[in-house]
Order: structure tokens, then C-alpha cells, then sequence
């Protein structure tokens, strides 16, 4: 056997999913970009759940389904009162809730198909309502309930601000919505599967793989990367700051990916969608930053941006708390976890890789009087 770290390089499963070839990310086939400018996140989650578009009358179904599962049960609510609210990072608070809903599904452990489609349902609808409810419980403010009327994006912003989004803010959050919603076998979707293969309910799953993402290496850079932006403060600052990491050979986050080698296709589209929102919300050093330090890395390391570099101006330009911004990733990326969820279960077979063993040879017992 040989081992390799990090699991670099190798093919797990077989998926029909979500595919990255040639530096070209695809959805069951579309291309990124097709779905980043056309396609709302519904009809994304509808694609990878069932492996096609959705018509007219089941895209209606699936928003409907979406809106009237949005609310979740008073004891999550009064559950978020409990936390330790200036100690606790939201997505530790997002980890907890989502085992606790769990515990209010009579269907938890039911494992059947439609069973589980329900779960589905319900967990891509209330993840939406735990991150908005805890961020304006810590607030001291009152959560706010779902419209059924509004889209999947706007309800995010509606709930976490109390007021209807502009549409350019609805069309930001949901093209950011569909560029983070699957990215094949990433570390969290792998931990997600690795999960359920033991046949451990939907719960689990998600659970868990928001415990992966948490880590600043996956689902945390681009809370870092607004913690460097702010850092920085005016775009003549870039220089000194950035040259001054390059110098000393520091991880510059939100640079770089380990399976794009020509860049990641995602970040053009929130590159775009930053210089328009911090223009409009009268934060464009924000953006100038980014261009300045893009221009730096890119051109010294020949590290190209990744989707949590722009991410962060973007989110910011939306009024949302920084620490908000992997609980928001977790918002999107549930709907590529169920699928791959789903797909593990429908074709299962226990993940048990082995270990390259690297201690020492066999020894021999000794009592503890003799050692």
C-alpha cells in the first residue's frame, strides 16, 4: 500500500454530481458560468437533487415546499438564548442547532426514500432560519419569520435584516448561493458521505460536514480574508502589508486551490458583483483593495483568487457580520451535501480506507514495576 497525504490525487467515488476537468466546474453537466448567470439557487438545488432542470410547475412546487419549511420548531429559538453568546462562533452555534433539529423530526430515522427527500426539504429550508435566527437572537433582536413569498435568496436577507433586499442584493446573494452549492468531493461533502455510509441518518450528515467546513482551510477563509481587508484599511496600504507576507512566506488567504491550476471559475462572478455592490454602498476601497492585492499574489506567486476572496467584500457590501460568512457558505453548500448524500445511499458502501503504518515494530508488553 501507499499512502498519500491528503488524499492528493486520489478518486474515492464515483459521482454523477458535480465535476471539475480542466479548471471547468459543471453541475450534472452545466457549466458554472451558464448557472451563475442564469439560474436561480432553487432551480440549483432542484438540478442536483434530481439530476435535471426543473419545469415550470416543479420549480413552483420546490419554492412553495422550500418557504413552508423555513420556520423551525420555538425550542431551537429559546435553545439559542442558552448559548454563551459572545463566546460562541456561529458556526458552532449553526453544528449544534442542526443536530438539534434532529431531535424535532419524528422521520429522523426513517430511511426511506421519501422519508429522506423530506429531510432534505426541511434542512435546506431551516438552515437559512437557524443562521439569520441566531444572528439576531446575539443581537438582541427577535428573529425574523419567512415570507412564502419571497425567493430563496431574498428570504436569507429579509430574515437576517428585517427588510426586503434591493434587487441587485437579491441577485449577489443568489449568485453567490449558486457558485458555492457543490464543488465535488470536497472536504466537507467527503466527510458528509463518509458519515451516512455507516447508514447514519441525514442529521448526521449535514452535522458533520459542518464540522468540517468550520476549519479556516475550507469553509474559513473568507471570514480571514475580511479580516485581512480590514486589516489593510486603504488601498495604499496594499503594497507594504502584501509584499510584506510574500516576504516572509505567510498564507495569503483566498488564494490558490488544490485542483485548479489556472484558476477557480467561480471568482470572476463575485469579482464582478463586489465592484458593483461596494460602489453602490459607497465602500469601493474595498474593492480597489482586492483588485491591488489579486494583481500582487497573482503576479509574485501565480496564485489566482479562489471563491472566498471576493466572497468577502461581497458579503460585507451586504450588510453581514463577518463571522456570518462560513454559516452562509453552509447555507449554500447543504444543498450539494443532500445530494451527495442521497447519492451515497442510494448505491452504498462502507468508506473504510486504510493507513500507511508508520510507528514502531512489533514490541513486547512489559509490566508497568519492570519499566
Amino acid at each position: 500500500m501507499t499512502s498519500t497525504r491528503g488524499l492528493e490525487g486520489v478518486v474515492a467515488t464515483q459521482s454523477s454530481i458535480s465535476s471539475i476537468i480542466d479548471d471547468t466546474l459543471t453541475y450534472v453537466g452545466y457549466n458554472i458560468d451558464d448557472l451563475a448567470e442564469n439560474a436561480s439557487f432553487e432551480e440549483v438545488v432542484y438540478l442536483l437533487w434530481h439530476q435535471r432542470l426543473p419545469k415550470e410547475d416543479e420549480l413552483a412546487e420546490l419554492k412553495q415546499q422550500l418557504a413552508d419549511a423555513m420556520d423551525v420548531p420555538q425550542e431551537v429559538y429559546d435553545h439559542f438564548r442558552t448559548y454563551p453568546i459572545n463566546d460562541v462562533h456561529p458556526m458552532a452555534a449553526l453544528r449544534t442547532a442542526v443536530s438539534l433539529l434532529g431531535l424535532y423530526d419524528e422521520k429522523a430515522e426513517d430511511m426511506s426514500d421519501e422519508a429522506n427527500y423530506q429531510k432534505a426539504i426541511k434542512l435546506q429550508a431551516k438552515i437559512a432560519t437557524l443562521v439569520t435566527a441566531f444572528a439576531r437572537i446575539r443581537d438582541g433582536k427577535e428573529p425574523v419569520r419567512p415570507k412564502s413569498d419571497l425567493s430563496y435568496a431574498a428570504n436569507f436577507l429579509y430574515m437576517l435584516n428585517g427588510q426586503e433586499p434591493e434587487a441587485i442584493e437579491e441577485e449577489a446573494f443568489n449568485k453567490a448561493l449558486v457558485l458555492h452549492a457543490d464543488h465535488e468531493l470536497n472536504a466537507s461533502t467527503f466527510t458528509a458521505r463518509v458519515c451516512v455510509a455507516t447508514l447514519s441518518d441525514m442529521y448526521s450528515g449535514v452535522t458533520a460536514a459542518i464540522g468540517a467546513l468550520k476549519g479556516p482551510l475550507h469553509g474559513g477563509a473568507n471570514e480571514q480574508v475580511m479580516k485581512m481587508l480590514t486589516e489593510i484599511g486603504t488601498p495604499e496600504n496594499v503594497e507594504p502589508y502584501i509584499q510584506s507576507k510574500l516576504d516572509n512566506k505567510e498564507k495569503i488567504m483566498g488564494f490558490g486551490h488544490r485542483v485548479y491550476r489556472k484558476g477557480d471559475p467561480r471568482a470572476k462572478h463575485l469579482r464582478e458583483m463586489s465592484e458593483k455592490l461596494t460602489k453602490l454602498r459607497g465602500e469601493e476601497d474595498l474593492y480597489k483593495m482586492s483588485i491591488k492585492i489579486e494583481e500582487l499574489v497573482t503576479g509574485q506567486k501565480n496564485l489566482p483568487p479562489n471563491v472566498d476572496f471576493y466572497s468577502a467584500s461581497v458579503y460585507h457590501a451586504l450588510g453581514i457580520q463577518h463571522d456570518l460568512f462560513t454559516p452562509i457558505f453552509a447555507v449554500s453548500r447543504v444543498s450539494g451535501w443532500i445530494a451527495h448524500i442521497l447519492e451515497q445511499y442510494a448505491n452504498n458502501r462502507l468508506i473504510r480506507p486504510r493507513a500507511d503504518y508508520t510507528g514502531p515494530g512489533l514490541q513486547t508488553y512489559v509490566p508497568v514495576s519492570e519499566r
